[in-house]
């Protein structure tokens, strides 16, 4: 079986996640603990970013060269297009979407996490104990800000990305007027690549992540809520109600991630 390793809010992982699930590919998720999970990781790949996918004795990382080995060794339910400018579109906006809505919501995410300390304890994984939820809890904003603030992420940084991100959704709403999917009728990379890097901004409603409850639908105020955007994550939720499989539960499926194990 193929393995993924992974971290459940990487949107990077989400966007292999939903490509192996549109193949129809039976994958076991593997969770890489920050720190000691990503030495083991590094040994295996060379790299401590995840995702990283094991098919055999082969093994990829990131998250665009996972997609095109699944292409290559996978063909059933291509991934895209034949038509050569409907395949440059496709390739490009999967690489746009990568370095544009990866990059800005994991800025804006951080940004909300800092001012909210609530939301910032409520995706915390479910073992986290609750003295260590006490201590993430009592991180004053102002500390998390000058942190940010050192690798781009401070208030400034976080306003550009979020202002930036709403010119991209209103983008993409646009292209899903009239169309059910990105670049006709029928879904691509792109679609797959754009839907799952959106996960922190708006996290999907629905059995499809191992998070809280009271985590699932929510978002980034003023994002995630406004209605101008409404079209996109329609068609997003159709996505993930159409494509996504969920979780089964708990005690009938290996769905939920496993703790990468340490030697």
């Amino acid at each position: 079986m193929l393995e993924l390793y992974q971290f459940e809010l990487s949107q990077y992982s989400e966007k292999v996640r939903f490509i192996l699930d549109y193949k129809g590919l039976a994958y076991r998720k593997i969770e890489v603990k920050p720190g000691v999970g990503q030495l083991e990781l590094f040994q295996m790949s060379g790299q401590r970013q995840v995702p990283v996918l094991k098919d055999g004795s082969t093994v990829i990382g990131d998250s665009t060269a996972i997609a095109l080995y699944l292409e290559q060794k996978y063909p059933d339910k291509p991934l895209i297009p034949q038509d050569p400018k409907q395949k440059g579109l496709c390739l490009l906006m999967e690489e746009w979407a990568d370095e544009s809505i990866g990059n800005k919501s994991r800025k804006v995410l951080y940004g909300a996490l800092s001012q909210n300390p609530s939301f910032r304890t409520s995706i915390l994984p479910k073992e986290t104990p609750d003295f260590l939820r006490n201590v993430v809890s009592a991180v004053p904003p102002e500390f998390l800000e000058i942190l940010g603030t050192g690798v781009g992420f401070g208030k400034e940084g976080v306003k550009q990305a979020k202002d930036a991100l709403k010119q991209d959704l209103e983008a993409l709403s646009l292209l899903l007027l009239d169309s059910p999917y990105l670049l006709g009728d029928t879904p691509c990379l792109a679609d797959f690549a754009v839907a799952g890097l959106s996960m922190l901004i708006k996290f999907p409603d629905g059995p499809y992540l191992d998070l809280p409850e009271n985590v699932k639908g929510q978002g980034i105020p003023g994002l995630a809520d406004n209605s101008l955007y409404e079209i996109f994550f329609s068609w997003r939720d159709r996505l993930y109600a159409d494509y996504r499989k969920p979780l089964l539960p708990t005690g009938t499926s290996d769905s939920s991630p496993t703790s990468i194990e340490i030697e």
